[in-house]
């Protein structure tokens, strides 16, 4: 038996890193442990990460929410991918649709027999082969896990929510089994002999102590920076977007089941509609453009009416060197910063509890153990930013110094590899199970103008006729079942809907 055991857990911040952390952990530890969540009303939440992959859907699952009551509270929508427009060259759009394309058939990935296929002339798009893709171009949503009785998967989705109010949910969602303590940290105490952490002191002069330390503190990083000198590596030359402006607007129609991502002159502007107003942001390089301008360009290109003035919000792109330090564990903007072009940023929390559960120490914090989960959680790390660089560095457009210096950006050899492989017939190699699987990066290489040299040679096996019928058999089948769905809006009001009061709105 373990004379050793965890026994408290002490969260340092709240917002949505602290909160889902917190219930997380208490969900899972039970009364093993004692949880004490520090937070200051004082402090301001970021509070623009809107925006979330599918992956979320696991902890409704895990924390027993119901999906109507969480989109009712947090005024959410569905979101069914990301619609990229102006980033290959102004004009050009394309889809990052979540959930599977067409069908595997013999040895070979569905996309090998259509890039066969591709070959002739009006050919279908490779979008025609994908539900959720068929599903965003209506505006439609149903919860719907397969095609009928056939083996296509059905729509695979996440969410749009406001983060403020999200927090607020699972703080509520968590509050039994959580203790909170309202209260700035202003000094943090080590242990002299291993520097471990032994507790944390408030302005209001209360020391609270603890076995494991959670810094969900934001860009700061209270504990693992400011106090244990962890330090953290700069990806700006990889993802040189370094500021961003964000303003809430009124709400517009259609009520989109995407988000959107706008290429500019020197970054891009997200579009993120929620129930009662759309998110709004402006991700840019001050390199290239002043905070001034950037703001006027965010205002002047916002669809609805203004109902906030813009804020401004500064950031570094990387990780910290290490997120698990001694006894101390970073979450969210404490471990690092991956620009939202991706919506990954809800999902690194969440991956990040896992880890730690998977891991989870004695008192003694084993150092294998902080190994593995910082080797994981690098891992994790680099293939997303790899992921949002093949946004930057694969493009035909040139018309800014913005995106003439993105065109001379240095790959990663992961990407680099990806690339050349990819433009060699078609392949496509998951590394491991790092986040984005084969769709993904199917769908922005094509996007971004990455086109194969051919395909697999084993796709001429089959005769075209053959093809040709297993093609337009699918695309049959997608059409119908998209035929059948309610439109989005529809489907939250019947669903979901807030009661939402004008000052609300």
């Amino acid at each position: 038996m373990n004379d050793s055991p965890i026994r408290q857990i002490v969260i340092v911040g709240g917002g949505t890193a602290g909160w889902m952390t917190a219930a997380l952990l208490s969900r899972a530890l039970g009364e093993q442990v004692d949880i004490r969540l520090v937070e200051s009303d004082e402090i301001g939440t970021i509070g623009v990460g809107e925006s979330t992959i599918p992956s979320i859907r696991l902890i409704n699952a895990f924390l027993g929410l119901d999906e109507d009551d969480l989109l009712r509270s947090v005024r959410g929508t569905i979101k069914l991918g990301i619609q990229f427009n102006d980033w290959t060259r102004p004009g050009d759009s394309y889809l990052h649709a979540f959930g599977d394309i067409g069908l595997p058939l013999g040895l070979l990935p569905f996309h090998s027999h259509w890039l066969r296929s591709h070959q002739e002339p009006a050919a279908p798009d490779l979008w025609a082969y994908s539900l959720n893709a068929r599903a965003i171009a209506t505006h439609r949503f149903a919860r719907m896990e397969r095609v009928g009785e056939t083996p296509l998967t059905g729509l695979r989705w996440a969410y749009h929510l406001d983060a403020g109010l999200y927090a607020r949910y699972l703080r509520q969602h968590a509050a039994q089994r959580v203790q909170r303590t309202e209260g700035k940290v202003v000094k943090v105490h080590l242990r002299p002999a291993d520097g471990f952490i032994e507790s944390v002191q408030l302005a209001s002069g209360e020391t609270i102590a603890g076995d494991l330390f959670i810094d969900c503190s934001g860009f700061r990083g209270l504990l693992i920076e400011d106090a244990l000198k962890t330090g953290y590596e700069d990806w700006r030359h990889w993802l040189p977007c370094d500021r961003a402006v964000v303003a809430p607007s009124s709400r517009v129609e259609p009520l989109r089941p995407f988000t959107q991502a706008n290429a500019r002159p020197a970054g891009w502007q997200w579009r993120i509609p929620l129930q009662h107003r759309s998110g709004n942001g402006h991700v840019y390089c001050s390199q290239f453009m002043s905070d001034d301008e950037a703001a006027a360009l965010l205002v002047g290109s916002i669809e609805g009416e203004l109902l906030e003035q813009p804020r401004q919000l500064r950031f570094t792109s990387g990780m910290r060197r290490q997120s698990w330090n001694r006894n101390c564990v970073a979450l969210g903007l404490a471990a690092g910063f991956m620009e939202p072009l991706e919506s990954t940023s809800i999902h690194l929390i969440q991956s990040g509890v896992q880890r730690l559960l998977n891991l989870f120490p004695d008192r003694h914090c084993d150092t294998a153990l902080i190994a593995e989960y910082n080797r994981q959680t690098r891992f994790e790390y680099e293939r997303i930013r790899d992921f949002l660089i093949l946004h930057y560095r694969a493009i035909a457009r040139r018309d800014t110094p913005f995106w003439q210096q993105c065109a001379r950006i240095a790959l990663p050899e992961p990407l680099e590899r990806k690339i050349a492989l990819f433009r060699s017939g078609g392949r496509i190699v998951r590394d491991a199970d790092e986040l984005f699987a084969e769709p993904a990066w199917l769908q922005v290489m094509l996007g971004q103008g990455i086109v194969p040299t051919g395909h697999s040679p084993l796709a001429d096996a089959l005769e075209q006729a053959q093809l040709d019928e297993f093609l337009s058999h699918i695309r049959t089948l997608l059409e119908r079942a998209v035929d059948v769905m309610p439109g989005h809006a529809e489907f939250i009001a019947r669903h979901c809907a807030a009661a939402i009061t004008p000052a609300a709105a």
